[in-house]
């Protein structure tokens, strides 16, 4: 069976990772528009250096639960494509390969001169310089507010191939990705959202499953067989 999966802020927060949605409308004590922005890396890059730093520090120390373990259980059974707006590894660390990451990866660096990516260190600033151009031009690989999310094509033709798609743990609000459960129930697929509440799209599914992804996941994947 041919399913994709798409998971969000809500699959990792069961890990420990706080999501940018918060009623303070605060993502780790900062606005989003000081750390997730490429105006706000041209305007305090140092502020973001230290945000990103601490997010991969927090990331380093969360562990994968038991709803990233079930969806690597899922793709050793169906062709499964994994598709996460997480910039973290825990579905890496909990078994999966193959992960498309569309909003960049916090274990990645890019250089804004030359576009060259390389593993990232621990810590960043702006003085780390690019292995390949040795700029001083150091970024986080992640796509920022106002950016272009990466591997598009390859999710969209994935998306409309799908005889399943599921959305876990997102909040529908961030586009491109709040419109794929749209596009694939359009182009055949059943569509089931698994959230701890409805979403901003729940309508485009034709099943909610409602609780935690750490309970839900498991269930859901189990009995898909």
């Amino acid at each position: 069976m041919r399913i994709v999966v798409l998971t969000g802020a809500g699959i990792s927060a069961e890990s420990g990772l706080r999501t940018f949605r918060a009623a303070d409308g605060l993502w780790e004590d900062h606005r989003i528009e000081d750390v997730a922005t490429p105006e706000a890396f041209a305007r305090d890059p140092a502020l973001v250096h230290r945000f990103y730093n601490a997010r991969r520090s927090a990331a380093a120390q969360a562990k994968p639960n038991l709803a990233h373990h079930a969806l690597a259980d899922l793709a050793k059974r169906h062709d499964l494509t994994l598709v996460t707006q997480n910039v973290d590894d825990l579905h890496e660390r909990g078994g999966s390969t193959n992960v498309i990451h569309m909003h960049g990866e916090l274990a990645s660096a890019l250089c804004a001169a030359c576009g060259h990516r390389w593993p990232s260190p621990a810590e960043t600033d702006v003085k780390t310089p690019c292995p390949a151009c040795s700029a001083a031009a150091a970024r986080p690989d992640i796509v920022w507010f106002g950016e272009m999310p990466y591997h598009m094509e390859r999710i969209w033709q994935a998306i409309e191939r799908a005889e399943i798609f599921a959305a876990v743990g997102t909040s529908g609000q961030v586009y491109p990705a709040a419109g794929f459960g749209q596009h694939a129930r359009r182009t055949g697929a059943h569509c089931v959202e698994l959230n701890l509440d409805q979403s901003a799209v729940s309508r485009d599914f034709h099943e909610q499953l409602i609780g935690p992804a750490t309970h839900i996941v498991p269930k859901w994947v189990a009995g898909l067989g």
